[in-house]
């Protein structure tokens, strides 16, 4: 049996909430944001919004938030993790930004001369621009030539399975944070972290990684949301497989063969005999 990994991955679902979202000790959410932002100047403070929205009007939409929060600037930072292929995540960040800004008008009273930054960042496990070779992208409203136009909105998009950095080539925080959200599941003991895992922001987030380390509710919690996601994981492949079904049976009744059938649906043979 495969001896239990030491680290929780950042990239689940616990991982990012102990490491980005504790509200009893933000420093590794402060130097990650503006580790995201490329500032040189430090956050200071940040205090957690409500990540829940309702819509504007009775018809229109809501949503949730991984994880938002304002600085002592302001400036507010929408945090999203999607760990499988999304299509539509550009459309998904715009939506968020936009019901942000909405609500930063209406405060305003559809004044635009005091409106604060906004942030929109999302985390990405498989890439979504297979053209660009870039893990990190900062988008602002452009012209044509490439010249601003407008900063109040800010997208930071990062690929996380484009970066392959060694170790030795890690030196901005921006790289460090990407390097243990991609790699840090797969350190097996202490003797294997690089040197810069030892920064006080980073370590911060690894003791609470670290599954030695929790205390018997934190491990309760942990795996409460562990089976959690393995049965949604299963509903959705429940749920695939009856379109999947639903789909051969309309094709059989056309007088599709079996063998495109299951080309078409990856059901094997012998199910669609059965259907």
């Amino acid at each position: 049996m495969e001896k239990e990994k030491k680290f929780i991955s950042l990239l689940s679902d616990y991982g990012f909430k102990v490491a980005f979202a504790d509200e009893s000790n933000t420093l590794f959410l402060r130097r990650a944001l503006q580790a995201l932002i490329k500032s040189e100047v430090p956050i200071k403070k940040v205090q957690f919004l409500r990540n829940e929205f309702v819509g504007i009007t009775e018809e229109s939409r809501g949503g949730v938030f991984d994880l938002v929060c304002e600085d002592e600037e302001q400036r507010t930072f929408i945090v999203e993790m999607q760990l499988g292929y999304y299509k539509h995540f550009m459309q998904r960040a715009k939506f968020y930004a936009f019901q942000k800004f909405n609500t930063l008008v209406e405060k305003g009273e559809y004044k635009f001369d005091s409106l604060t930054p906004i942030y929109c960042i999302g985390f990405l496990a498989k890439g979504i621009f297979p053209k660009s070779k870039e893990y990190y992208h900062f988008a602002r409203l452009t012209n044509q030539k490439g010249e601003e136009l407008d900063d109040q909105i800010t997208h930071i998009i990062v690929e996380i399975n484009k970066f392959d950095k060694k170790e030795s080539q890690i030196q901005s925080d921006l790289d460090k944070l990407i390097f243990i959200m991609k790699n840090l599941e797969n350190i097996k003991g202490l003797d294997q972290l690089p040197k810069f895992l030892t920064e006080d922001w980073i370590k911060q987030a690894m003791d609470k990684l670290d599954k030695s380390q929790m205390t018997p509710d934190q491990r309760m919690n942990y795996e409460m949301m562990m089976a959690k996601n393995a049965s949604i994981i299963e509903m959705r492949k429940e749920e695939k497989k009856q379109i999947a079904k639903e789909m051969a049976k309309n094709l059989k009744g056309l007088g599709v063969e079996n063998k495109v059938i299951a080309k078409a649906t990856g059901l094997t043979v012998n199910e669609i005999e059965k259907l």
